[in-house]
């Protein structure tokens, strides 16, 4: 089996950034009153790997840059350093800034050069600057007796298939010429076959090493962390062993022998056969990628996905299935007669549920934990309440509710500008808290879970709330509302609703931190186009509540079929309140001649579909059927002829295949084969609304 060098890169590429997500993860959640050492142990680990990973795949700046990071981290597990507010401030910046590099070295990203050189030379800062009292004194450290004396003899044995997993014995060998530059390293050819026998993806070699026992044992298994699973390791002492001279360039290869070790092969562009030999360090141009390489193995590696084996595992036994009652009907259709129709039917039914199932199945691989986007959120709360100077805590539930993968990417930005909003304009400052009796800490909450058919996602914070009146103000200040506007036409619902109008802000001054209110219309906007809407509630004094819902999948949706002017149309189910036959006398009329349908006790506007579709005059209201829809806090009476089936059906874009249509969302095929148009509910009562407030008609009361 050959090795694909590119694949594995590509597999380093995603384990750097779960080592990266770790580091964060476990920095985050670190009291630095009471740092225990797993903790520490474990972000040295994550740091580690990533050091290592980037030099088997010549990422030299990522290698180096982190071999500091790891340095440091080495320093305050040994208890030589400590760790403060400040220092965890720079290590999740070193954080940031290797993904800065891994960006740039897969997708050809830019990357951040100042803050790279800035927090490099902060972290030699930190390295250079004098240790901690050690907590343990040399005799008191179990380790520390082990080194007194005579040298560390090791041997490593790596397993044959090592090259498969991506790994380098010469790095790691390199790695012990690291933490002592007089080590010797001798390779042992004793295994090696003849030529003819030799596979050139195996690793035939064993190597020996003697280094200083000024080093710990500790820290030469930490350098066998990466491979441990895939050598065999025995590391000795030998009390007076005499340590033999070697010069900083000396290490591996012949029996006996010592010869220069070249500080970096180019292990991605080797034959397997090669990478036991000594190797001519890389070329400039063997180094360098063509960006438009880079881009398109960015864009395989967006577009994958990790997959749990058990749902591989089931989408294999439901192809079983199919493959079993495919060769029932074959069978039954060979040779059919009518005594057969009941075993056709029994087998078509069959079918349909492998179908249904097959298709659960299939949706259900693209389904992400939502913890993959609420986990960036701890960092952005810790470091935009640190910047604000308020005290915030943010607590997270319902991580482990599934989405869509192109619905949970999509969801991140407007998430990341309601959580900021409620952090720079929510949370009230820690003295103005203390006075309105509060806790100085405000609490900001993320929440999700199913409801029905869709996902709901929960933004809470315990800060000032929204005041309608200041937001009624504001709406006249800014021209949102005309001048003659009365706040009586309007419910505090739907003064809230106006955070949502384009251009409508409250913040006082212009910062970089969205006030409530600045881009809202944005926000709102690009929840609405994955078929979703979010709603705003608030209490003066005691906080803001804003509920997104959305579909879970953007491939498949419940619909509701009807028909207007003998074309047929689907509702999306999720936006359809109730449907009621049309009493004439419950119609009423506005100023303009706008149509109004009271129910209980609410005026709701009429919208003749077929007119706003220009397919024609939809003539009386006689024996039709309103259909009451709802989108973004707005109810609607869709005038229809004729209410169909309900059924799953499957979204087609309209605009990628065609163009995009006012009112339209997208398009489906129907069982008897015929194109069936999605209506767009929100855009529909958007472009109802705007036209009809354009006449005159505004702030339609119950």
């Amino acid at each position: 089996m050959a090795l694909d060098m590119e694949q594995l890169r590509k597999m380093f590429y995603e384990e750097c950034r779960e080592n990266l997500e770790v580091l964060e993860d476990v920095l985050l959640n670190l009291d630095v009153t009471h740092v225990d050492d797993e903790s520490i142990n474990t972000i040295f680990r994550a740091a580690h790997s990533i050091k290592g990973g980037a030099a088997t795949f010549n990422l030299f700046d990522i290698s180096e840059f982190t071999h500091s990071v790891e340095a440091y981290l080495d320093l305050v597990r040994n208890n030589e350093k400590k760790l403060t507010a400040e220092t965890i401030d720079l290590l999740l910046k070193s954080g940031d800034c290797i993904a800065s590099m891994l960006a740039g070295h897969e997708s050809g990203g830019e990357v951040d050069e100042a803050m790279k050189q800035e927090v490099s030379e902060k972290l030699h800062q930190l390295l250079d600057a004098p240790s901690a009292e050690l907590e343990a004194t040399p005799e008191s450290s179990p380790q520390a007796s082990l080194s007194k004396g005579g040298t560390w003899q090791l041997t490593f044995t790596p397993h044959p298939e090592m090259f498969f997993s991506g790994n380098d014995p010469l790095r790691i060998l390199r790695e012990l010429h690291e933490l002592d530059e007089n080590c010797v390293v001798k390779a042992d050819f004793a295994k090696l076959p003849e030529l003819a026998e030799m596979e050139s993806e195996l690793c035939y070699l064993t190597w020996t090493a003697k280094l200083s026992s000024q080093v710990t044992q500790q820290e030469i298994e930490e350098i066998f962390e990466w491979v441990i699973d895939e050598c065999d390791l025995d590391i000795q002492l030998q009390e007076s062993e005499p340590l033999l001279a070697a010069s900083a360039e000396q290490q591996v290869t012949g029996e006996g022998k010592e010869t220069a070790l070249p500080a970096h092969p180019d292990v991605s562009s080797q034959e397997p056969s090669e990478v036991t030999a000594q190797t001519p360090p890389a070329t400039p141009a063997q180094k360098t990628e063509s960006k438009s390489t880079k881009v398109a193995k960015s864009d395989s590696s967006v577009s994958s996905i990790r997959v749990d084996i058990d749902k591989v595992d089931s989408l294999i036994n439901l192809v079983g299935e199919l493959v079993i009652t495919q060769s029932m009907l074959t069978e039954i259709g060979n040779d059919f007669t009518i005594d057969k129709l009941e075993k056709l039917k029994a087998g078509l039914a069959q079918l349909l549920q492998n179908s249904k199932d097959l298709q659960e199945n299939v949706l259900n691989i693209r389904m992400l934990p939502m913890s993959f986007a609420f986990s960036r959120f701890p960092r952005l709360v810790r470091d935009l309440s640190s910047r604000l100077e308020k005290q915030v805590d943010l607590q997270i539930s319902g991580e482990q509710t599934e989405l869509d993968k192109t619905v949970l990417e999509r969801i991140v930005d407007p998430l990341v500008h309601l959580v900021r909003n409620s952090i720079d304009h929510g949370i009230e400052q820690p003295e103005t808290r203390r006075e309105n009796g509060k806790d100085p800490m405000g609490v900001v909450t993320l929440n999700a879970y199913h409801q029905g058919g869709s996902i709901v996602i929960e933004i809470v914070d315990d800060g000032a709330g929204l005041n309608c009146d200041k937001l009624w103000n504001k709406a006249l200040e800014k021209g949102v509302l005309a001048s003659d506007s009365r706040r009586e036409e309007m419910s505090d619902k739907q003064v809230m609703n106006l955070i949502f109008a384009p251009g409508f802000s409250t913040a006082e001054e212009v910062s970089d931190i969205s006030g409530r209110g600045v881009g809202m219309d944005v926000v709102r906007r690009n929840i609405e186009e994955l078929g979703g809407h979010i709603e705003v509630e608030s209490e003066l004094g005691k906080g803001c509540r804003f509920v997104i819902n959305l579909p879970l999948t953007l491939a498949i949706l419940d619909g509701q079929l009807v028909k207007v002017a003998n074309e047929v149309y689907v509702i999306p189910l999720l936006t359809i309140v109730e449907s009621i036959q049309i009493d004439k006398s419950c119609i009423k009329y506005a100023s303009g001649g706008v149509e109004l349908y009271r129910l209980r006790d609410e005026n709701i506007p009429i919208l003749r579909l077929q007119e706003e579709l220009e397919m024609g005059s939809s003539g009386e209201l006689d024996e039709r059927i309103l259909c009451f829809v709802e989108a973004a806090g707005n109810r609607v009476g869709l005038l229809l002829d004729e209410l169909l089936d309900q059924q799953q059906v499957v979204i087609k874009s309209l605009e990628s295949n065609y163009s995009k249509v006012p009112g339209i969302s997208g398009a489906t095929i129907l069982g008897d084969g015929s194109v069936s148009l999605i209506l767009d509910i929100q855009g529909l009562i958007t472009n109802f609304l705007n036209r009809t407030s354009e006449a005159g008609h505004k702030g339609i009361a119950a």
